[in-house]
């Protein structure tokens, strides 16, 4: 037992040997602590043999406070007075961060996340800084700034003119003007969006404002103006009988000097295909997901000489969750997917754009509701192979076709390929060029489920674009489709690397499954509902029901608070 010893008056003897005449201002700085050893006892004596009496608590913990410093322990050099009995580095401190492997990881993994599609980083740039300073430049226009010319469309959500500025200095040239019955704050945000985010996969848009109407008692008016880029749409291409020969002459300007015949025909629509799945991608990497893909959507620029996306009144902006309500859709019965809806109606309506933005990427990579406007443009490959389905009775009659199959693809090519008419068998023969890979592509973008489609990217890298088809590509198309196919590339090794670690049968290498043992994973069937043992997709379905119920309940109290459109701010009010 250690023990100190009690001076009179009730304090605490301390004794230091070998003191100086004049006490320090601590009684342990720069001192040596002698230990008088006395069985299992020690007394801490004092300098000089004079005591010194600690009294009250106050004192206590100075004396307390002077033992720790008297050890070294408790407080840096900088503070205490080390003297030479406590042995620190001379070298200098660095102020510099020191790079950490978990460290490096959290940052590459945090911007991973930040970069993730849709794209938190860029989303918050966008939101907060472009569309600010957007709006300070942008031009001033009114309705009566136009004089009316030819009517070129007028669909559910709008009417559309041909126009010609009245200002004699305009540089404009031919504009397109949209007056819209509805959706029209939505179908503005969704143009600029698109125009500070990849202008060339939708129509140039100029501007867009709102104005009261002439009419007595009437709500104001949304008005749109684009560049005039052209009047052909895809759907009034493929109706008529010299589909794809008329586009291939809209294409390059003239008529090949070639044979006509199936592959003519095959590079055409593979041109036709690939310019709208670029279009499509950069819709997708920015967040937002288009809802209405069809022929009638899709227009033809006489400018870029490529074919662009329109209508944007059905798009919902899912990085900030504009014009996204989770159980309610907007679509075309003829062209969307079988699950009606781009996410789960479980998924909360969205909260404040920053929260809606910081969240986005997980809600992306649970739904994957880009899948939903591939299943729309495999629609239109099939139209423009087959020409019997480019009329709505056609393509109606394919749909109702299909989800007798289970909407499986290859079951319906065999119900129908023995009874096929010429149309059918010249559909099939051109999908099946260059070894079927035309018809591998269609398969993989119509399909029931949409987890199992390939996404715009991944079908930009698919054998059937190897061709580069009617056009040269520009040098970032280029970039982008060989990134594309290097990743795909290193997706399938990766996937023959794994198969080749599992099987060991006929080689000399340990471990991993026998070809049997494969073949018995193949062949597994999930169990069903009422057995104990779950099967792994049952229990990830559970798992993100419980993330997108906790996020529900979470943000039900900013979901209220975000009903008002807060991004009509941004739509400038009549001058």
């Amino acid at each position: 037992m250690a023990t100190l010893a009690v001076a009179a008056g009730g304090g605490l003897g301390l004794g230091l040997g070998n003191s100086p005449n004049s006490l320090p201002s601590s009684l342990f700085l720069g001192k040596k602590l002698k230990s008088i050893s006395n069985g299992s006892k020690f007394t801490i004596l004092r300098p000089n043999s004079r005591s010194t009496v600690v009294a009250g608590g106050v004192e206590l913990v100075d004396f307390v406070h002077n033992v720790f410093v008297g050890v070294g322990v408790g407080l840096p050099c900088t503070v205490m007075e080390c003297g030479d009995m406590i042995y620190r580095s001379t070298l200098p401190r660095s102020n510099a961060l020191t790079l950490t492997v978990p460290g490096a990881v959290l940052a590459l993994g945090t911007l991973s996340y930040l970069w993730a599609t849709p794209g938190v980083a860029p989303g918050f740039w966008d939101m907060f800084v472009l569309a600010f300073v957007e709006r300070l430049f942008r031009p001033t226009y009114k309705k009566d700034d136009f004089v009316l010319g030819k009517k070129l469309g007028e669909g559910a959500f709008g009417v559309v003119n041909r126009v010609s500025s009245k200002k004699s200095n305009s540089k404009e040239g031919d504009l397109v003007l949209k007056r819209a019955t509805e959706y029209g704050a939505v179908e503005i945000w969704m143009n600029e969006r698109v125009r500070r985010a990849c202008a060339n996969s939708c129509a140039d848009f100029v501007y867009g404002f709102r104005e009261k109407s002439s009419k007595k008692g009437a709500e104001a008016e949304y008005w749109l103006i684009w560049r005039f880029e052209g009047e052909s749409t895809l759907a009034e291409l493929i109706q008529s009988k010299e589909f794809p020969y008329n586009v291939e002459s809209m294409i390059l300007g003239e008529v090949q000097d070639l044979p006509k015949g199936l592959e003519r025909e095959n590079r055409i629509i593979q041109t036709v295909l690939r310019q709208l799945l670029f279009a499509l991608d950069g819709l997708h990497s920015t967040g937002i997901v288009h809802r209405d893909i069809k022929p009638q959507n899709v227009i033809f620029s006489e400018g870029s000489r490529t074919f662009k996306i329109i209508d944007l009144g059905a798009a919902a902006d899912l990085r900030v969750g504009i014009n996204y309500i989770p159980k309610e859709f907007l679509l075309d019965p003829r062209y969307a997917a079988p699950e009606q809806y781009i996410m789960s109606t479980q998924t909360p309506s969205a909260p404040s754009a920053p929260v809606a933005a910081a969240l986005s990427p997980v809600l992306w990579q649970l739904n994957l509701p880009d899948r939903f406007d591939i299943y729309s443009t495999g629609l239109i490959l099939l139209q423009m192979a087959f020409p019997s389905f480019r009329s709505d009775s056609g393509l109606i009659q394919f749909n109702r076709q299909l989800k007798r199959c289970d909407y499986d693809l290859v079951a319906w090519r065999k119900s129908v390929e023995p009874r096929a008419n010429s149309d059918l068998r010249r559909g099939f023969e051109l999908l099946d060029l260059d070894g079927g890979i035309g018809w591998e592509l269609l398969t993989s973008m119509v399909r029931y489920k949409a987890r199992q489609r390939v996404s715009a990217k991944a079908a930009l890298a698919h054998p059937y674009f190897d061709k580069e088809g009617l056009l040269a590509l520009s040098i970032m198309q280029n970039l982008r489709l060989q990134f594309f196919r290097a990743t795909q590339q290193d997706y399938s090794e990766a996937a023959r690397w794994v198969i080749e670690l599992m099987a060991r049968s006929g080689t000399k290498k340990d471990g991993g499954f026998t070809e049997a043992e494969l073949q018995q994973l193949r062949e597994i069937r999930p169990t069903k509902k009422g057995n104990p043992q779950r099967n792994a997709l049952a229990s990830a379905l559970r798992f993100q029901k419980k993330i997108l119920k906790t996020l529900n309940e979470s943000m039900t109290e900013l979901s209220q608070q975000g009903k008002s459109m807060w991004w009509s701010r941004w739509i400038p009010r009549e001058e």
